[in-house]
């Protein structure tokens, strides 16, 4: 069948099934009258496609909320969000340069991803969802979304797909943060600076960066997104420190009561009760994990190992009782694991139905590429006192000794001083996971992930397997 005859067909079936929805035909059949068949120039396109996107949008509005719909308003939602996403893709294979240029002011300016989609609605209506949108449908628990959030998937990996464009968002993400800068002061005064979930003190010559959110066993979520970039950005300004500590705070839950967790992944309960933004995966990966793994970005030198240059330190992580999830993520971009002898490792992706970060495309460095798949793939746990967790954990000590072993890391790390520290670590990464490479894979993560955060199957996985649905907030 011809490409036109197809059109023809799609556009017939989404005509019906706007109409069985009871949508007023008029309006039904401008929304497919306005469909750009191809693309032109950024100029035409931008006015025709808004035009329909802006069509598309009205008609949705006009449904009930997901939950209250029909089967025939289900259906009508899906094809108007499906063809909404198809138009998003192809305007964004043609014109994503011409969007980034004038977001940027001709790539002159670097805009975090948070603020590059919010500024990209106002550029090109319909686009991506304006901020008034997304908080529309946050009141909404995640299995009860649109999934307009997806939009945001598709320009982000179309910007990260491109060489110039990507590497200039990762540019843009690596920069140290403008409320890191403005804490700057008091840390270098107080030596501690306290961001109610995370908190950075200078101790000698390292920083130790501390995730605190103990209701949640340390899991990461919406609260501690800005506190943990900030304080691992403040770990990295810090003149007086040399090297870079990574940890979890003590917790409350009475099995745990009084012991530190490294970290419990993403917060599961706020995933469910639709709280943590598809964004918080790009910027987490893009930001302080992708920091720690490559420090801070000059603002007019390219961060790339072979061309450019960064300002970065090593890192220890100090693994107490669990590392799951997200947890397990970061020790991959640490330089020095040290974890007592009780502590565990796991990568429960499949159970919970989302990508696992950029473990995908580091831990087979560590583990090889059979226990990699066991581990996000079949729910293989490490625990850290193994032949295969001692492939990740540089050091196993009892585990009421990590304070003292991080302790005496660091000393035998900065007595002798860490002048070729910035150097092996770059040479590491040239040959491992260059800049370029981060970039290809990234632009895969964020179109994958957004598909993954709004399946329906993620809500049958958060039910069925951590039982969620009686969790209180």
């Amino acid at each position: 069948m011809a490409v036109m005859d197809v059109d023809l067909v799609q556009r017939e079936e989404d005509k019906r099934a706007l109409l069985a929805a009871g949508m007023d035909a008029a309006r039904a059949q401008a929304w497919i009258a306005a469909r750009p068949a191809a693309v032109s120039s950024y100029e035409v396109d931008r006015v025709a496609y808004g035009r329909y996107w802006e069509l598309n949008h009205d008609l949705l509005a006009s449904l009930p909320r997901p939950p209250a719909r029909n089967e025939a308003e289900r259906l009508a939602a899906a094809r108007l969000l499906q063809s909404g996403r198809h138009t998003r893709q192809r305007f964004m294979a043609a014109h994503a340069l011409d969007v980034y240029r004038a977001l940027t002011d001709d790539m002159r300016t670097f805009v975090r991803v948070e603020r590059l989609v919010v500024e990209a609605a106002r550029l090109v209506p319909g686009l991506v969802p304006t901020p008034d949108d997304i908080a529309l449908e946050a009141e909404g628990k995640q299995g009860d979304k649109d999934g307009i959030e997806i939009d945001q998937g598709i320009f982000c990996h179309a910007v990260l797909a491109r060489p110039d464009t990507g590497t200039h968002l990762c540019h843009a993400m690596l920069l140290p943060r403008i409320e890191a800068r403005a804490r700057l002061a008091e840390l270098q005064q107080n030596g501690r600076v306290d961001l109610t979930y995370a908190e950075v003190e200078r101790r000698g010559a390292a920083s130790y960066v501390t995730l605190k959110n103990p209701r949640y066993l340390n899991a990461e979520d919406d609260t501690t997104m800005d506190p943990l970039e900030i304080a691992v950005d403040l770990a990295l300004l810090d003149p007086q420190t040399q090297v870079c500590v990574m940890r979890g705070g003590t917790v409350e839950h009475p099995k745990y009561k009084g012991r530190r967790i490294f970290q419990a992944g993403i917060n599961l309960t706020h995933i469910y009760n639709g709280k943590i933004p598809y964004l918080w995966y790009v910027r987490r990966d893009l930001g302080w994990v992708n920091k720690v793994m490559r420090g801070h970005a000059f603002e007019h030198i390219s961060p790339d190992e072979v061309t450019g240059e960064t300002h970065e330190k090593l890192w220890i992580a100090q693994l107490d009782t669990f590392a799951i999830g997200g947890g397990c993520q970061a020790l991959l971009a640490m330089d020095y694991n040290i974890a007592g002898a009780d502590a565990y490792m796991t990568l429960p992706a499949r159970k919970e139905g989302i990508i696992p970060g950029m473990a995908n495309l580091r831990l087979w460095r560590f583990v090889g590429d059979r226990i990699t798949r066991q581990a996000i793939l079949y729910e293989r746990g490490l625990p850290c006192d193994s032949d295969e967790g001692r492939l990740i954990i540089d050091r196993i000590v009892p585990p009421d000794q990590t304070d003292a072993a991080v302790a005496e890391a660091v000393e035998g790390l900065t007595s002798s001083g860490v002048v070729s520290a910035r150097g092996n670590r770059v040479a590491i990464r040239a040959s491992q996971e260059p800049l370029d490479l981060f970039r290809r894979y990234a632009a895969v993560y964020a179109r994958e992930q957004a598909q993954c955060h709004f399946s329906p199957a993620l809500i049958a996985n958060l039910e069925r397997h951590w039982n969620v649905a009686q969790r209180k907030m």
